[in-house]
């Protein structure tokens, strides 16, 4: 069993990584060509591209142009360390064990528009790049091209591939060919996080993030590694919801927060 993740805006490279334990990202080539179109792009192109701040285009014009592998803990930091945000808070990987870093290094997969994919201690230096910017490329007009033909393919391929959990967004999941996968006998199963609100379930987005990261971080601590084992997971109040499920999408809920 697979888990993908989406990575996150907010980057940390000012916190010192808790392991020194780390690996290379398997498309670094394909991210030094992106990398490089995209040096080639003024600040206010990369505002207009990203529809960012003008002071968050001049950072990743200069990003872009400091983009230089190979990479060492000198230049770069492991990725899952480096993504903050919700979905990361959830996973807290800094306080994961080496045993359980080294489970989710061979069974949790970071989905990035610029490297494609990330096991958690591949290094890699800060960017901004999201999948759904129509980034023209030498593969096609956006990232979807770029990476569809390349993705599935390497999911399918890893050894522990035979159920892939999709807690990306949609955004970042859209990117992997599903039917390419299915071809390859891979089963994708998405689990769903709502919050019972006026009592109906609805999605609150940051919860729903924090949901997904918290799942990674059950499946690490417990090698789950069948579909029913993920059935078990009860953390931040969710429980599985068999009446609402289907057998690609597991859903869970949570009583309302507000109180």
């Amino acid at each position: 069993m697979l888990s993908v993740l989406s990575p996150a805006k907010r980057l940390d490279f000012e916190t010192p990584p808790v392991v020194d334990r780390h690996s290379q990202p398997a498309f670094l080539d394909a991210a030094q060509t992106l990398a490089h179109e995209a040096a080639k792009l003024k600040p206010e192109e990369i505002q207009g591209l990203m529809g960012v701040s003008d002071r968050i285009a001049e950072l990743n014009a200069r990003r872009f142009q400091a983009f230089s592998p190979p990479f060492d803990l000198a230049n770069a930091k492991q990725a899952v360390f480096a993504f903050q945000g919700d979905v990361y808070q959830g996973l807290d990987a800094a306080s994961l064990s080496d045993d359980d870093l080294g489970f989710a290094q061979d069974h949790v997969r970071i989905l990035s528009g610029l490297y494609g994919l990330l096991r958690p201690l591949d290094l890699m230096q800060p960017y901004r790049l999201e999948m759904g910017t129509k980034f023209r490329n030498p593969r096609g007009a956006d990232l979807y091209a770029f990476w569809r033909d390349t993705l599935a393919p390497a999911l399918a391929a890893e050894d522990a591939c035979d159920v892939l959990v999709n807690l990306a967004s949609k955004e970042y999941f859209s990117a992997v060919d599903t039917e390419a996968l299915a071809a390859r006998g891979v089963e994708v199963v998405t689990p769903a996080f709502y919050e019972m609100r006026d009592g109906r379930p609805k999605i609150i987005s940051f919860h729903a993030k924090k949901a997904r990261g918290a799942m990674v971080r059950f499946l690490v601590e417990n090698r789950i590694d069948r579909v029913d084992g993920l059935k078990g997971f009860d953390r931040g109040g969710y429980t599985y919801r068999d009446d609402l499920s289907d057998a690609a999408m597991l859903v869970f809920t949570r009583p309302d927060s507000r109180g």
